[in-house]
């Protein structure tokens, strides 16, 4: 089997709601692009995967896609994923980790198309569902945050995240005021989005430890480990790090032999594609820690993540980021979370996905080959 050719089709999303989770997320202007990439093989098999966010448009990522990376691919065989993974990131200063990403999903959905199994069959299932949680967008109330998260624990739901207003002091009124609301045993965490110095990270780490907050994500810059390492020496509850920066495998070394943080963090998108979250994930279960998947920005990203998902055992929830509006487009059906608040294992060959051609073809910009 050979590879005959890479397009990537442009096509719009609109009536993206104007949500923001921090100060690092460019806020949505109300449309955005995304691009379906097909990568086309003489044995009529295609591989598709979605480039692109709500804030961050195909339109950026993709012509780098084909002038750096679609080169590297053709004529190659996609079965040889390991091989082409080592040439596509040989380009990973010229071409975005993004992209890099979305070329090896493509690559992981030929070869579940051509063998007939879902992806996380090839890589080998250790699960068939795992449990949601509520991933919240930044409220303007403390009352909007305790209406959310009780919710999502009355449709039984497995937990609930904060991303704060990022005052630290009002970020602590808000952890109690949701505590308070959904009792001692339901799971909640925080995600502070690397908005805090190390005396205020300190002070709301020790202020939810007190409160039985189940880990601390992010509450640091996303690359100052000197000040990581002295807080996680302060605190007993864990600490989740390495959502950013945007990198590969190797970005994790630091982060481990510095035992700067208790978990590790990434997705298909801002770690390169389902090969590298297959490799972080076993480095992760050498050191008896925990990666937890970060939510894709994309629904064809989110499979990705989620066949990654059934088919490792250190991790424990699917992140589900809130509102949907800003990360489910151009699919029949989503993913969806049943009344035991789980969601289930792909069962078609390759992604498994339902995308919605028809949609994209009416919403089409234009064609990158």
């Amino acid at each position: 089997m050979k590879i005959t050719d890479v397009t990537l089709t442009l096509f719009g999303w609109e009536s993206i709601p104007s949500t923001t989770y921090g100060h690092h997320t460019a806020r949505p202007t109300g449309e955005s692009n995304l691009g379906l990439l097909r990568i086309v093989t003489d044995e009529g098999i295609e591989g598709h995967a979605f480039l692109g966010t709500s804030s961050n448009p195909a339109s950026l990522d993709g012509p780098g896609l084909m002038r750096f990376l679609k080169p590297q691919v053709m004529g190659q065989d996609p079965l040889d994923r390991e091989r082409l993974n080592k040439l596509l990131w040989a380009r990973s200063r010229i071409a975005t980790v993004r992209s890099i990403g979305a070329m090896d999903i493509a690559l992981w959905d030929i070869a579940g198309k051509k063998a007939g199994l879902p992806i996380h069959r090839l890589i080998g299932s250790f699960r068939d569902k795992i449990g949601a949680y509520a991933s919240s967008e930044i409220h303007n109330s403390r009352e909007a945050y305790v209406e959310q998260a009780r919710h999502y624990q009355s449709t039984g739901w497995h937990a609930y995240k904060i991303h704060p207003p990022q005052q630290w002091r009002e970020d602590i009124k808000v952890c109690e005021a949701v505590r308070k609301a959904v009792g001692d045993d339901y799971q909640i965490m925080l995600d502070s989005t690397w908005s805090y110095r190390y005396e205020e990270a300190l002070r709301v780490g020790l202020a939810i430890q007190e409160m039985g907050y189940y880990w601390y994500e992010d509450p640091l810059h996303e690359q100052d480990i000197y000040n990581y390492v002295k807080l996680r020496q302060k605190l007993d509850i864990p600490i989740l790090a390495t959502e950013y920066p945007i990198g590969g495998l190797d970005s994790y070394i630091p982060w481990i032999t510095e035992r700067a943080t208790d978990m590790l963090r990434g997705d298909v998108a801002v770690k390169g594609g389902i090969t590298t979250l297959i490799k972080v994930a076993h480095l992760a279960e050498a050191f008896r820690m925990n990666f937890e998947v970060h939510h894709g920005g994309n629904s064809l990203n989110n499979v990705a993540n989620l066949h990654v998902i059934m088919a490792i055992r250190n991790t424990e929830l699917f992140e589900v980021l809130l509102p949907d509006a800003m990360q489910k487009y151009g699919m029949t059906e989503e993913i969806t979370v049943d009344r035991e608040g789980y969601v289930h294992a792909p069962t078609g060959p390759g992604l498994g996905a339902t995308i919605d051609f028809e949609l994209i073809e009416r919403k089409k910009i234009g064609v990158l080959s």
